[in-house]
Formats: structure tokens, C-alpha cells, sequence
């Protein structure tokens, strides 16, 4: 065990289904108790077996466990690395309960989420305090580390996969491409209980400055609510239509508010966002996210993430003017409000 206490770390994610058989229990999973209309349903199932019914993201997270086991390995920490889903296998609970079979006590958990949301950092804790609920008094605790959306090791990969995205564009529209950021959107409400939007606009800057862009547009994608409830906009696909009449020609389009290229980036912005842009004539280039291969930069900064835990002294990176965030989480922070 470190001297600080932590004798494990958690990686803790969406989950996906990876075979088409999968597709049907897993949206049952995501949807359970929300009263989902089949036919909502339906059409998501054929996002997936568009894509022969396998989500990239558990791939991405094995990739991603073994990569942040070998550094920590490297590094001389006696960390081993878990890994636990919110809604497909490994499930959380089945993880957390092997981890307490193991003789773990205390973990540091990180996500898939790199900002502050309901879905994206209350919904894990949640999800985390149910898994050990489960296990009972044998399960780890669990604490989580801090939010990362401005931390050079997440900015940095963005800022070149932005620039080397324009760079993919025909010279001849490439100086006057116009960059659109995108995040997951949420309901109006539910954004003005958290830093949700702040943070992305943050990272948006940053990023954007880095990769030579003087100006940046954010745009949203994947909403899934009814239309009496309003959610954040512009949804992606208007915003393209906007530029277009507006007379842009190109467009890079960075998905920010993701980690990974998992089923929403690869269906609303390589299917359904690159279609509108043929549509209206668009050159449109898409800027990769730094956990799918993974960029080392991403997975050393996990790395970096759960060091400084371990070592209250050590310096706490970030970069912009928001600051490094907390360890933990305020009571009642990022409420689940629709």
C-alpha cells in the first residue's frame, strides 16, 4: 500500500456493447426506469449495428487501462488498475466486488468524463456508491480524482489533432476553415446547476488559441430529450447549416467533450454531421479525441493525476484561468435536474 493509503486504481467508464447480440440489453441498461419510447429505442439500435454492433469503447478502454497499468508499473507504483462499467461488462459492481476479493481498501478512481456534469461526474460517483453499496462492508473506498478538461496532457492533444485536421483540408479552403467545438449536449437546466458549460468554453479557448484559430464557434450534439424540454444549443448540424449561409467553405470539427471516438462522435459527426456537410458543400475535416489510440500525453496525465494524490506536495498542473480543480466534489454538486 502507498503511504498515503491507496492501494489501487479504478478506471470507470460508459461501457458498449461488442457484439450485435449485445445492443438490445444494453440500451435496456442505459434507459432503465426512463421510460424511453421504443421506437427512440429502435433508432439508436440501428446506430450501433450500423457499426456491426460493436461500440469502440471497451476497446478503447482496455487500451487505456494497459497503458496507465504500464506507466504506473514503470514508475514503481504497486498501483494494479481495475476497470468498471456503468452499463455494459465489466460492470462496476462486479469489479469493485473482485477488487475487495483482492484485499484492496482504498482506490482513486478516474473516468472517461474530463468535465463537471450530472452524467459526467455525479452519475459516477453515484454509480460507485452503488457498487460498493453492493459489495458491502468489504468494498474499497473509492475517491475520484479531480476534473481534468484544462490540464495540458488533455489540451495538448486536442490543439494538434485540431491543427493536424485543417491540415487535411485542400489548400484552398484550409486558411479560411472555421473551427466548431462539440460536447454532449444536456437540458438547460441541468447546465445551470454546474460548470458544465464554463469548463468547455475554457478548454475551447485554450484549444483553439494553440491550434492558430482566431475565433471558434460551440456547437452540441447527441441530444435524446422531448422537445418540451429545452437542452443546449446549437445542435451541431444547425450550426453547419449557419456557417453555410454565412459563405464558409471548410469546417474542422473537434469533439472536445469527449475523451474517446466512441458510438456518438462516430455516428452524429462522422455519419450524420459529415453528411449535412456534403449536403451544403462543406470540406469538413474531424479532429480525433486523445484517449482512442491512446495519445501517451493523455494517458500520462491520468498518470500525473493519481501521483499527486499520492503526494500531497507535489505541484498541480493546469493551464487558463479557471484554476486546478478539487480533489472532491461539493455535496449536492452537478444535480440531476431535467
Amino acid at each position: 500500500m502507498t503511504p498515503t493509503g491507496y492501494d489501487s486504481v479504478l478506471l470507470v467508464s460508459f461501457g458498449g456493447p461488442e457484439d450485435p447480440c449485445d445492443v438490445e440489453p444494453f440500451l435496456a441498461n442505459v434507459t432503465a426506469g426512463r421510460q424511453i419510447p421504443a421506437e427512440r429505442l429502435a433508432a439508436v439500435a440501428r446506430q450501433y449495428h450500423h457499426f456491426g454492433g460493436v461500440s469502440p469503447l471497451n476497446e478503447q478502454c482496455r487500451r487505456l487501462r494497459d497503458a496507465l497499468a504500464a506507466r504506473l508499473e514503470a514508475s514503481g507504483r504497486d498501483l494494479p488498475v481495475y476497470w468498471g462499467n456503468r452499463n455494459w461488462t465489466p460492470f462496476l459492481a462486479d469489479t469493485v466486488a473482485g477488487m475487495a476479493a483482492a484485499g484492496h481498501r482504498r482506490a482513486l478512481a478516474v473516468v472517461t468524463s474530463a468535465y463537471s456534469s450530472y452524467s459526467g461526474c455525479r452519475q459516477y460517483l453515484d454509480d460507485i456508491a452503488a457498487a460498493r453499496a453492493s459489495v458491502g462492508e468489504t468494498a474499497p473506498a473509492v475517491e475520484k480524482v479531480r476534473a481534468y478538461y484544462d490540464h495540458p496532457g488533455f489540451v495538448g492533444p486536442f490543439v494538434d489533432a485540431v491543427a493536424d485536421a485543417r491540415s487535411n483540408l485542400p489548400a484552398e479552403v484550409r486558411a479560411g476553415a472555421r473551427l466548431v467545438f462539440t460536447a454532449h449536449s444536456i437540458p438547460e437546466s441541468m447546465a445551470a446547476g454546474c460548470d458544465y458549460q464554463l469548463q468547455l468554453s475554457e478548454t475551447a479557448r485554450l484549444v483553439a488559441a494553440g491550434a492558430g484559430f482566431d475565433s471558434w464557434t460551440m456547437a452540441w450534439q447527441s441530444r435524446s430529450g422531448p422537445p418540451s424540454v429545452p437542452w443546449l444549443e446549437p445542435d451541431v448540424n444547425d450550426c453547419l447549416q449557419e456557417l453555410s449561409d454565412r459563405g464558409a467553405t471548410a469546417v474542422v470539427l473537434a469533439p472536445i467533450g469527449f475523451v474517446t471516438d466512441h458510438m456518438e462522435v462516430m455516428w452524429d459527426l462522422d455519419v450524420v454531421a459529415a453528411g449535412t456537410a456534403d449536403e451544403l458543400g462543406l470540406r469538413l475535416a474531424r479532429a480525433s479525441t486523445p484517449g482512442t489510440r491512446p495519445d501517451d500525453r493523455f494517458v500520462a496525465m491520468w498518470q500525473e493525476l493519481v501521483e499527486e494524490r499520492l503526494d500531497p506536495a507535489r505541484p498541480r498542473r493546469s493551464l487558463g484561468r479557471l484554476g486546478a480543480g478539487p480533489d472532491g466534489c461539493a455535496a449536492g454538486c452537478c444535480p440531476l435536474r431535467t
